[in-house]
């Protein structure tokens, strides 16, 4: 897919999934603007990509709506808007250790701040263009201590699949992952990652965890069809058969 003469804005670009989207869109031609609340990660993201021209770097924290309505008065006209944001940090704890504070955040960052990036993102898209969001097995497979992860993640497809009523004929889309080999697993199990996600790899029909360029790819795909909207695309590796 070329994407010449296309502008994204990917929340959440400077690191795992959004930073292997961002690589997929800057080689196919777009203009890409990665975005986030650290402007270290995203200058070290940037620097890491050797500095493309096509790659621009914007601070902003999508729990603010000043910081939102800000970014979009900044930037301009857009394509495509993609948010892989997620502050799970505290989130995900067994409910007599839940902090309500951490689970705010959470639900700030996967559900209230997709709906701020539409509210002022949408103005500023293409008629042809489309927005693409992050759910996550843990709204189908939930488990013990992942209570606020699997209530905001079926929230966020409900709101994807409204979404994509009323901004139509806008696109909107949620991919929902299984188990990523990214750094949030380091605040879901501690050192016990890499044991945690090796007896997942075995449980799962494709025989291993997903890479951030699988979902990375699942993203491009909805940014590239024109036919598919109010969608949750699953890229999970067969967990919910198991």
């Amino acid at each position: 897919m070329n994407l010449s003469n296309q502008k994204i804005l990917i929340v959440g670009g400077g690191s795992g999934m959004g930073l292997a989207l961002a690589r997929r869109c800057v080689e196919a031609g777009a203009t890409v603007i990665i975005a986030g609340r650290s402007e270290a990660r995203l200058r070290q993201a940037r620097e890491a990509f050797g500095n493309p021209s096509g790659l621009e770097v914007a601070v902003v924290d999508i729990a603010r709506e000043d910081q939102v309505a800000a970014l979009f008065a900044e930037i301009g006209g857009l394509d495509h808007i993609v948010s892989t944001a997620a502050d799970i940090e505290g989130a995900y704890r067994l409910l007599p250790e839940l902090d309500l504070k951490a689970a705010q955040r959470m639900v700030d960052s996967k559900l209230f701040g997709p709906l701020l990036l539409a509210n002022h993102g949408a103005p500023r898209l293409a008629a042809n263009g489309s927005m693409s969001f992050i759910s996550g097995i843990a709204a189908y497979r939930p488990a013990a201590r992942g209570s606020v992860v699997a209530a905001v993640n079926a929230a966020l497809e409900g709101l994807v699949r409204a979404l994509a009523v009323e901004l139509a004929p806008i696109r909107v889309n949620a991919v929902s992952p299984g188990w990523i080999d990214t750094t949030i697993w380091a605040l879901v199990a501690g050192d016990r990652k890499a044991e945690m996600l090796a007896a997942m790899a075995e449980r799962l029909p494709v025989g291993r965890v997903g890479q951030p360029e699988d979902i990375a790819d699942a993203i491009f795909f909805l940014i590239g069809n024109g036919f598919t909207t109010g969608t949750t695309l699953h890229v999970e590796g067969g967990h919910r058969l198991v």
